[in-house]
C-alpha cells in the first residue's frame, strides 16, 4: 500500500516501467533516477509487460497460503464448545489438543472472549441494542408473584410456620382450590420500562387480561408524558392481551406503533425481563413482609428509589432519571 513518503506511487511505477519497456532504458539507470534498487525496477517492468498500466496498482500483502492458520473445522469446534458449555480457553484447549493461546485468539476474533457477551440461557452471542432517545420504544410485560399470607411466608419463617399462616389466611378469605387446599392467589405486576432511559412504571392487579393491560398502558403513557416523554413504539411478547383487538385499538388511539417479539425469543424483550429479576430481588423478596398489603404498599417507594437514586449499569452508573432532559425539541 503506497503512502505519503513512498518511493514509488502507482503513477511513478508506470513512468519507471515505460522508461525500461518503451524507451529502452536499462533497469540500473532507471532505478538510479527513481532512487530504488535495480531489482525493484525489473519487477515493475515485468509487471508492466504482463498487465499494462493496471498492473501498477497496489496489491494485498496477504499471503496466498498460510500453513499455520487454524483450520475452519477447529474454529467451529472452539466456538461450539464456548457457546454450548461456556468453557474457558484452557478447558477448550485440553479437549481439542490445541494451544490455549490459539483458542483465545479465535474467541477474540469471534467476539466470544468474554462470557458476558453470551446469553446464559441459550448460549447464543448477545446482540445488544438501545434506542437513541426516551420514548422511542417502551417495553411492556407482566410478572407474577404469589401473595404473602398474614404473618409472613415460608421464605423467612420456614415451611411449618409459613404453612400455618397460609392456612389461616385462606380460612379468613375463604379461598381454596378445587382440592380444598388453601389458596392465596397471585399478584400480577404490569411493568413498563423505557428502552433508552430504563425509567420504569408498574402497577399490581388481580389479572393480566386485555382490559387491564390496556388500562395500564394508557396510564403509563400519561405518566411518561408528565415527564416529557412522548411514547412512539411499544414492544410486548405474544400474550393474549397484547394480541387482542382492544390492545391494537388503544395503541392506535394513543398514536403508538405496537410491536411484538418473535415467538419463543424472550431475549428481544430482555430489558424488561432483567427488570423483573431486579424487581424480585430488591422488592418482592428483599425483606420480611408480614402481609401482602405491606409488600404492595412498598412498591411505589421502591420504584421511586429505582428511578431516581439506584445506579444503573446501562446508564453509566447513574439513576435512569438522569437520562431525561425534559428539554423541548432536545431529541428531534
Amino acid at each position: 500500500m503506497s503512502h505519503a513518503n513512498a518511493a514509488l506511487t502507482p503513477r511513478a511505477r508506470a513512468r519507471l516501467a515505460r522508461l525500461i519497456v518503451d524507451d529502452g532504458w536499462s533497469p540500473t539507470t532507471a532505478a538510479r533516477m527513481f532512487m530504488v534498487s535495480p531489482n525493484t525496477a525489473r519487477k515493475w517492468a515485468e509487471r508492466y509487460r504482463a498487465e499494462g498500466v493496471a498492473g501498477m496498482a497496489d496489491r494485498s500483502s496477504r499471503p496466498r497460503q498460510c500453513p499455520s492458520k487454524t483450520p475452519q473445522k477447529v474454529v467451529r469446534r472452539i466456538v461450539s464448545l464456548r457457546l454450548r458449555h461456556r468453557l474457558g480457553p484452557v478447558q477448550i484447549a485440553g479437549r481439542l489438543g490445541v494451544p490455549a493461546s490459539t483458542v483465545h485468539a479465535v474467541l477474540v476474533r469471534c467476539r466470544l472472549n468474554r462470557l458476558s457477551r453470551i446469553d446464559r440461557v441459550t448460549g447464543e452471542a448477545i446482540r445488544r441494542y438501545e434506542h437513541d432517545h426516551p420514548g422511542s420504544l417502551i417495553h411492556v410485560d407482566v410478572t407474577k408473584f404469589g401473595n404473602i399470607p398474614d404473618g409472613g411466608g415460608h421464605r423467612y419463617l420456614g415451611r411449618e410456620q409459613g404453612g400455618k399462616n397460609r392456612r389461616s389466611t385462606a380460612q379468613r378469605t375463604g379461598q381454596r382450590t378445587l382440592h380444598r387446599s388453601p389458596r392465596l392467589g397471585r399478584g400480577y405486576v404490569h411493568t413498563v420500562i423505557d428502552d433508552h432511559s430504563r425509567i420504569a412504571y408498574a402497577e399490581i392487579h388481580a389479572d393480566e387480561k386485555a382490559t387491564t393491560a390496556t388500562a395500564v398502558l394508557r396510564r403509563a403513557v400519561a405518566w411518561f408524558a408528565e415527564r416529557g416523554i412522548a411514547v412512539e413504539r411499544v414492544l410486548s411478547d405474544n400474550g393474549s392481551a397484547y394480541r387482542s383487538r382492544l390492545w391494537a385499538h388503544a395503541c392506535a388511539e394513543l398514536g403508538i406503533k405496537a410491536k411484538r417479539i418473535r415467538p419463543y425469543r424472550p431475549q428481544t424483550n430482555g430489558k424488561i425481563e432483567r427488570f423483573h429479576r431486579t424487581l424480585a430481588e430488591e422488592w418482592a423478596y428483599a425483606r420480611f413482609y408480614t402481609s401482602e398489603t405491606q409488600r404492595r404498599d412498598a412498591l411505589p417507594q421502591w420504584l421511586h428509589f429505582y428511578n431516581h437514586h439506584r445506579p444503573h449499569s446501562s446508564t453509566g452508573g447513574r439513576p435512569p432519571v438522569t437520562r431525561l432532559t425534559n428539554l423541548p425539541e432536545h431529541h428531534t
